[in-house]
């Protein structure tokens, strides 16, 4: 058995990118750049009106009323801003419209009045200019995302504004997730058989896997017999990147996640964690690919794919595996235990004010698991703690 760290230091020795690819920035989102984005063309690429208006020459703006010619009108998209402006003369411009040569400013409508072809300014406007200078956001060429940036809504938008069609990624890791127990049956079907109880694990353990940029290739419930486990075992490796096996990581009679894929060469990287809840997992690798054997209980199992398989999907995909563990420092609203000789991971609420402990700690909470936002992190013998101590907390 390990401790934490070493897991962790383990899981940076193997957690490494898969490769890259091009892919289409409509089903980037999520993705990790390899490579940066860089403006083909500069933004604005002219100077534009940032309000609708009249493009005007500052210099034609007395101190009282003025009368201009209207001459034309600039809309976006407009290839330029109409006529040249010379003086005592404007132009209908609208936001985002090109400026006119000659214009430096302009006049919003509110405090414009039209009449026919000609406008009036009752008095000189607020020295404001709404004009967005050309290149005042980026230049042709300049780097708008660097190689490493995990292409969120927002960084997606920059990557559009740069006229990228194509953006150069790692390879998403493909994951298979594989339930086994003999009583696990899918939801909806536990009321109608006796014995048997809803697999909720997989839907989790998925999800937790998207959010971490993982492709999911299959999710399977699977009975406890060793032939078919080994056959569905066979058939996820050569699908996925990583196996994850929910389920049977105990020394039970029938616990098989390790077997099941031993005839196919597993090579254990730690089995066992001085952690609680969790202490079973364990990750090996069949020739390249990465299998993780998490807890059959739901919340142990939901804390372990978080502490090790988000730390092993975020370095497949490009980002550091540490991304995954950002630990922070809250404080704590309500009292909690000393922790025994292995470390623990509570279950927490978080507030505006700190973090609160979730009711039920218990390995197997499924209706408390779904109330944790937060993990927080006990070091091994910790002293109890009481509201106001400072806590190290991970977003669950």
């Amino acid at each position: 058995m390990i401790d934490f760290e070493e897991a962790c230091r383990c899981i940076a020795g193997i957690a490494t990118p898969l490769g890259v690819e091009q892919t289409p920035l409509d089903v980037a989102w999520n993705r990790v750049l390899a490579a940066p984005v860089i403006a083909r063309r500069a933004a604005p690429e002219a100077a534009v009106s940032a309000m609708d208006g009249y493009a005007v020459r500052d210099a034609d703006l007395a101190s009282g009323p003025t009368r201009l010619r209207l001459v034309g009108e600039s809309s976006a998209g407009s290839p330029d801003g109409g006529p040249h402006l010379e003086a005592g003369s404007c132009v209908r411009i609208f936001t985002g419209a090109p400026l006119p040569a000659g214009a430096d400013r302009v006049v919003v409508q509110e405090v414009v009045q039209r009449e026919g072809d000609a406008v009036m300014i009752a008095e000189r406007p607020s020295p404001a200019r709404h004009v967005r200078a050309a290149g005042s956001d980026f230049a042709s060429g300049e780097v708008l995302l660097d190689a490493g940036t995990r292409l969120t809504p927002q960084a997606l938008v920059a990557a559009a504004a740069a006229d990228q069609e194509m953006v150069e990624v790692y390879i998403r890791p493909r994951v298979a997730v594989l339930s086994t127990g003999d009583e696990l049956v899918a939801p909806g079907r536990a009321t109608l058989v006796p014995g048997t109880i809803p697999e909720s694990v997989s839907f989790g353990v998925a999800a937790l896997a998207l959010a971490w940029g993982g492709e999911i290739v299959c999710r399977q419930r699977l009975r406890d017999d060793l032939p078919s486990l080994a056959r569905a075992a066979g058939i996820a490796l050569d699908a996925a990147h990583v196996v994850v096996v929910t389920g049977g990581a105990s020394v039970g009679e029938r616990d098989f996640s390790k077997a099941m894929f031993q005839e196919l060469g597993l090579r254990l990287e730690f089995e066992k964690v001085a952690i609680r809840p969790g202490k079973p997992v364990w990750v090996g690798r069949v020739g390249n690919r990465i299998v993780i054997g998490l807890p059959g209980n739901p919340t142990a199992a939901m804390v372990t794919a978080r502490l090790f398989l988000a730390p092993i999907l975020a370095g497949l995909s490009g980002r550091s595996p540490q991304d995954a563990l950002a630990w922070r420092p809250l404080p704590l609203l309500a009292p909690l235990g000393a922790c025994g000789d292995r470390e623990c991971f509570h279950r927490g609420h978080s507030a505006a004010d700190g973090v609160r402990p979730v009711g039920n700690q218990d390995s197997s909470a499924q209706k408390a698991l779904a109330l944790a936002d937060l993990l927080i992190r006990r070091r091994p013998e910790a002293r109890a703690l009481v509201a106001g101590d400072l806590v190290e907390v991970l977003a669950f």
